[in-house]
């Protein structure tokens, strides 16, 4: 399960709020400055009706295939968290551990393997865990919650640093804001707030972000 030099683990305060895109621009962005990357969807669920799942997007960043980043057995196309959606189409209950000791990685190690977890920290991910808990079997070197800029940020946030430090044993995640637009008054507010208030780094671009990612 690890075998990388550096292990990172991608989570959000919310579903929707961006992780893929994060994950996968910044995975895309490692590899064309020449570093090893690969990423790994423990289980992912989704709208059948959807052409690309976030399997397809990281794998098109990494050079893998989807199904190396995610087990084809725990692809789920009904819209629910993991869990839930398997109860849905009959198949059989799964663990944080099993999800766990189905992560390989490339061989050589890459200089940074990446795992994207479903939904926000609290998204039920097996029938005995959620986020948090995959988190603490992991045990990653780095953990980066992404937020949204806008509206509701700082409470999301906020809840999701307290969960995360009441359940896990990682050290405090990175908080990525995604979608920052410096021009707006609300965002550079919430930027300012979360930094005055927590003890927490707070990053709102790509190029922040690759700049802590890179392996010294």
């Amino acid at each position: 399960m690890r075998s990388s030099r550096r292990l990172i683990v991608v989570t959000g305060t919310a579903t929707e709020i961006g992780k893929t895109w994060v994950a996968a621009r910044l995975l895309r962005e490692l590899r064309a400055e020449g570093f090893s990357v690969a990423a790994r969807k423990p289980a992912q669920s989704f709208d059948p009706d959807d052409a690309l799942t976030d399997a397809h997007h990281l794998a098109n960043a990494t050079g893998e295939e989807p199904t190396d980043v995610c087990p084809r057995h725990r692809w789920f196309p009904v819209p629910m968290a993991p869990p839930m959606a398997a109860d849905a189409l009959g198949r059989p209950p799964f663990t944080i551990a099993e999800l766990a000791a189905e992560i390989t990685w490339p061989v050589p190690a890459p200089d940074i393997a990446m795992v994207e977890c479903a939904g926000g920290v609290r998204s039920p991910h097996a029938s005995d865990g959620d986020a948090i808990s995959l988190i603490e079997e992991l045990q990653p070197d780095l953990v980066l919650l992404v937020a949204d800029a806008g509206l509701g940020t700082i409470n999301a946030v906020r809840l999701s640093l307290e969960a995360i430090d009441h359940g896990s044993h990682v050290a405090t995640p990175i908080v990525v804001l995604n979608r920052y637009d410096p021009s707006i008054e609300l965002h550079r507010r919430n930027r300012e707030w979360l930094e005055s208030h927590l003890p927490v780094e707070v990053l709102s671009s790509v190029p922040a972000v690759m700049n802590r990612l890179r392996p010294a």
